[in-house]
């Protein structure tokens, strides 16, 4: 088995690398706030290193899951020096491709990259659930194959960069559509339109997959990531306003994005 390090073990992370390491991979892994590898202590295989640098030493491949795009670039400046040519650098954080190719701009000779980025939460994360958008080279996206199926199933978007765009446009779309929906029930409320009444006929027509999202409860996707994700995608007039909806409840940044819907009826 391919020797993998592994870098960010945050909500998303722990579980993605827990089921690596129960796959067989040898897996060294590292976390910027120290003590998130204790939950893997006792799992076969897994190696905690003190530092980026040490973890990637003599790795196959490395696995990166970080927040946003300023984490993958100072970790990447931290370890990068120590990668060997033939290594595969699978980043799977949410960082869009312009980011995605200043990472692969600065990769040493010989080392390829595949964009990984993810949809689905902390449960699919867990149970290899997770959809992956995968971008690259063909010959690295078979390399990388056995690895993310580990994960989730595996969508090849195309070449180098197609992963980490195919993601903004997708999580901008859900992003959006959530914070329109919270809108949309607070106007219900003004309006005298029963909570309940809205959320059954919302959830029972054309808008039932971003109604179950908003009005779900199993997910834990913070609104602070959410609003960084309509950054990256940028766009027009109606992902600014989303993004700014968001940023104006700070109350709820690290809660799930079915917060916003309540935040948003509390706030009118």
């Amino acid at each position: 088995m391919k020797k993998i390090a592994f870098l960010g073990l945050g909500r998303m992370g722990l579980p993605m690398a827990r089921r690596l390491a129960a796959a067989g991979y040898p897996l060294t892994v590292w976390n910027r706030s120290p003590g998130r590898a204790e939950d893997l202590a006792g799992v076969t295989g897994v190696t905690e290193a003190a530092t980026p640098a040490e973890a990637v030493r003599g790795a196959d491949v490395v696995v990166t899951m970080l927040s946003d795009p300023a984490a993958v670039a100072e970790v990447a400046g931290r370890c990068a020096a120590e990668l060997a040519p033939g290594t595969l650098w699978i980043d799977m954080s949410s960082i869009g491709p312009r980011a995605t190719a200043d990472l692969r701009a600065g990769l040493p000779d010989g080392v390829a990259l595949v964009d990984a980025p993810v949809l689905g939460s902390t449960g699919p994360a867990a149970t290899g659930g997770l959809t992956v958008f995968a971008g690259g080279e063909d010959a690295d996206l078979d390399r990388a194959q056995p690895v993310l199926e580990q994960l989730g199933r595996v969508r090849r978007c195309g070449g180098p960069g197609s992963g980490a765009a195919l993601k903004v446009v997708v999580i901008g779309a859900i992003v959006a559509c959530v914070t329109a929906l919270g809108e949309v029930l607070a106007v219900a409320e003004e309006l005298g339109v029963p909570q309940e009444q809205a959320r059954e006929v919302l959830s029972a027509g054309p808008l039932a997959g971003v109604a179950a999202r908003a009005f779900g409860t199993g997910s834990d996707f913070p609104v602070r990531l959410a609003a960084k994700d309509l950054a990256l995608a940028g766009g027009g007039p109606v992902l600014a306003a989303a993004r700014e909806v968001l940023l104006a409840h700070p109350e709820i940044a690290e809660q799930d994005l079915s917060a916003v819907p309540g935040a948003l009826r509390r706030g009118r």
